[in-house]
């Protein structure tokens, strides 16, 4: 793969909600023209984000001062572990090296923790009674 600024270039999908603005970031640009750019026109970089989006100021009026850009990768991660995105993609996607890196970026939220207790309650429910017909084969433990 190709690398820029020291970083491997690597396919990234487009969400279709997002077409829009690609649209618009890409309206007279030639093919090979860099996508974003930064604040005075050079590399945009995490470095320069911040100033080439007025970060600061946009989370202040919504009210999120304690939203950051990596905050949002790990909310994307996660989001698309979510939406079904198997795990041995989501690495790819965001530019990693190992699935435990990955797996650092995804974070399950109280309704996910609640539908894996619902999950384990009804397994548990049905468990098989002494009664049952149906045996094991093999040695008891």
């Amino acid at each position: 793969m190709n690398q820029i600024n020291g970083r491997r270039d690597r396919p990234v999908p487009m969400l279709d909600a997002l077409e829009p603005i690609l649209e618009r970031l890409t309206d007279g640009k030639e093919p090979d023209d860099p996508l974003l750019c930064g604040p005075r026109g050079g590399v945009l970089t995490t470095a320069t984000v911040p100033d080439a989006t007025d970060w600061d100021d946009l989370v202040a009026k919504l009210g999120f001062d304690n939203l950051t850009r990596h905050g949002l990768r790990h909310t994307g991660a996660t989001w698309m572990a979510d939406a079904g995105i198997a795990q041995h993609v989501l690495p790819e996607i965001l530019g990693h090296q190992s699935i435990e890196t990955t797996n650092g970026y995804l974070h399950p939220d109280h309704r996910h923790l609640a539908e894996a207790a619902r999950q384990a309650n009804q397994l548990l429910s049905t468990a098989p009674t002494r009664r049952d017909t149906t045996r094991r084969t093999g040695p008891r433990l």
